[in-house]
C-alpha cells in the first residue's frame, strides 16, 4: 500500500506542472523558454509548388502536429498551454525556413494511431512527434528527413531486478502506445510478452508507477525524458534494440514541402540551430548531441 500511494503522487507529479513559482518552489526540471534558440525567419520564402504551403500561408500560420506526453521531446504544459521539446524547436526552426515566425504556429496534439490520418485529411501541415520513418508509411505520407535517430529501449521501476534488455520480457506486462512502431514490433519480435496499449506514453508511464504494467517500451529518446522527471524511481535499461529514424511527416505527393523542409534541416544542421536546440530540450536528460543523420532526399512516387 505504501509503494502504491507513493507511485501514485509520482505518477501525478509526472502529469501536472513541474513548479508553481511559489517561493520555496523546486526549479523546473525541463527546457526554459529564455535558453532557446531564437530563429531567423526566411521573409523572402516562397513555395507555390506546394499546395500545403499555400494554404498555410493565406491562413496566416502553420498548423503543425505534435506529441505533448513527451518530456524534453513534444510536452505541454498543462497549466499554461506551452508546448516544449527538441520536436517543438525542430518544428519552430523548420517553420522560419518556410518564411513563418515560430510564435505564430498552431501546435495540434495528435495521437500516434491519428497521425497518417490528420496528415491526409488536412487537419495539419505537417507533423513532428518521434515519427519513425518506414517503407509502409511513405505509402501514406512523405516524409523529410530524417533529423534524429532513436532506438527501441525499456523503461523500468528503479528497483527492478528481472528486466535487463527485451529477452526478459517474457511474461511480463509491457505498454506501449498503440499504432506505433516499438508496439508493432513488440507484438513481432517478443510474442511472450503481455501488451497494453494506450493512446500515450504518459499512461504507460503512471500505469508503470502504480505497478500495474513491468515496463514500457518505445523510444530511448522519450524514455529517457521520463526517467530523468524521477530519476529515483524509474530508469532506462539494456541497449537499443532498433533503428527509429524520425522524419517530419508531410501530406503524400506534397514534394515540394517534403524537399523544402530538408533543405531547412540541412541549413540548421550546418549553421548550428539544430544542436543548440537539442542541447536546449533532449540534451537536458544527460545524453550529449549526436551526430545527425544523413538526410534521405528519396525521389518521388
Amino acid at each position: 500500500m505504501k509503494h502504491t500511494l507513493r507511485a501514485l503522487a509520482l505518477a501525478a507529479l509526472l502529469l501536472a506542472t513541474a513548479a508553481c513559482g511559489k517561493p520555496g518552489s523546486p526549479p523546473v526540471k525541463g527546457p526554459q523558454p529564455e535558453d532557446l534558440p531564437v530563429y531567423k525567419v526566411d521573409t523572402g520564402f516562397s513555395l507555390p509548388a506546394s499546395r500545403t504551403w499555400e494554404k498555410a500561408k493565406k491562413r496566416g500560420r502553420l498548423v503543425v502536429g505534435v506529441k505533448e506526453d513527451q518530456p524534453y521531446m513534444g510536452e505541454k504544459d498543462p497549466a499554461s498551454g506551452r508546448y516544449s521539446g527538441f520536436d517543438i524547436e525542430i518544428a519552430k526552426m523548420t517553420a522560419a525556413s518556410l518564411g513563418f515566425d515560430p510564435a505564430t504556429i498552431e501546435f495540434k496534439t495528435i495521437a500516434s494511431a491519428n497521425r497518417e490520418t490528420a496528415l491526409q485529411n488536412g487537419q495539419i501541415d505537417y507533423y513532428v512527434g518521434t515519427y519513425t520513418i518506414n517503407d509502409n508509411r511513405k505509402k501514406q505520407v512523405g516524409f523529410a528527413g530524417p533529423y534524429f535517430m532513436a532506438g527501441q529501449s525499456l523503461l523500468v521501476r528503479r528497483n527492478e531486478k528481472d528486466i535487463k534488455g527485451p529477452e526478459d520480457l517474457d511474461g511480463k506486462k509491457v505498454c506501449s502506445a498503440a499504432g506505433s512502431t516499438p508496439y508493432q514490433r513488440l507484438q513481432k519480435e517478443f510474442p511472450k510478452a503481455v501488451l497494453v496499449a494506450y493512446d500515450t506514453y504518459s499512461v504507460c508511464v503512471d500505469n508503470l508507477l502504480t505497478y500495474q504494467v513491468d515496463a514500457v517500451s518505445t523510444d530511448d529518446s522519450i524514455l529517457l525524458g521520463y526517467a530523468a522527471k524521477v530519476p529515483e524511481e524509474l530508469k532506462v535499461v539494456g541497449k537499443p534494440f532498433s533503428k527509429e529514424p524520425y522524419g517530419i511527416g508531410v501530406p503524400r505527393g506534397d514534394d515540394a514541402l517534403r524537399l523544402a523542409l530538408d533543405d531547412a534541416l540541412e541549413a540548421d544542421e550546418k549553421n548550428g540551430d539544430w544542436k543548440k536546440a537539442y542541447e536546449a530540450t533532449l540534451g537536458l536528460s544527460g545524453q550529449p548531441a549526436p551526430k545527425p543523420p544523413a538526410i534521405d532526399r528519396y525521389p518521388a512516387g
